[in-house]
C-alpha cells in the first residue's frame, strides 16, 4: 500500500511525513511525498530535524504530485488550517484524509522558537503516523469506508 503525504511546497510537513512513514512502516507499506507547486528544495529545518532523528532522507526531493512514479492507494493532506492556507485536492480514486499541521517553515522568532516549530510538527506526524501504524491495517485494507473513519479521526488527534 502506498501513502502519499501532500502539501503545496512539498519541502516541509509532507517530506516529514513520508520519511518518518517510512522509517516506522511495515513491510507492504510505503510513503511518498508531493506537491501540487513543489518549491524545488527541501527545507533546511526539516532535513536538519529528520537527521537528528536517525531518520534518513536519502532519496527524498521536492516533487510535483504530476510527477509521481506511481497512483498512491491514499493521500494524507498536511497543509495547515491557519493562514488562509488552501490544501491542494489530490484527483483521482484514492482514500483522502487532511491531517492539517501548522507550517513550521514559516515561523518566526528566536532559533529557539523556530526549531520548536519544527518540534512541534514532527511530534503531531510522528503520533499519528504511529497512531495509524497501530490500526489493524490488514483488516481495514478491505474496508475503505471504516479506513476513511479512522484516518479522519487520526487527524484530529495531538500527542
Amino acid at each position: 500500500m502506498n501513502v502519499l503525504f501532500l502539501c503545496t511546497g512539498n519541502s516541509c510537513r509532507s517530506l516529514m511525513g513520508e520519511a518518518t512513514f517510512n522509517h516506522l512502516a511495515p513491510e507492504g507499506w510505503h510513503a511518498l511525498s508531493a506537491g501540487s507547486k513543489p518549491l524545488g528544495q527541501l527545507n533546511s529545518g526539516a532535513v536538519a530535524l529528520l537527521q537528528e532523528k536517525g531518520i534518513s532522507i536519502d532519496g527524498y526531493y521536492s516533487k510535483s504530485w504530476n510527477d509521481l512514479p506511481l497512483t498512491p492507494d491514499m493521500v494524507i493532506s498536511v497543509c495547515g488550517n491557519a493562514a488562509n492556507e488552501t490544501c491542494p485536492a489530490y484527483l483521482g480514486p484514492v482514500l483522502r484524509s487532511h491531517w492539517g499541521v501548522e507550517d513550521p517553515a514559516h515561523a518566526e522568532g528566536t532559533e529557539e522558537e523556530i526549531k520548536a516549530a519544527f518540534e512541534t510538527a514532527y511530534g503531531i506526524l510522528r503520533y499519528r503516523i504511529e497512531q495509524f501504524l497501530a490500526l489493524p491495517l490488514d483488516e481495514l485494507k478491505n474496508d475503505r469506508e471504516r479506513f476513511k473513519a479512522e484516518l479522519d479521526r487520526i487527524g484530529t488527534m495531538l500527542p
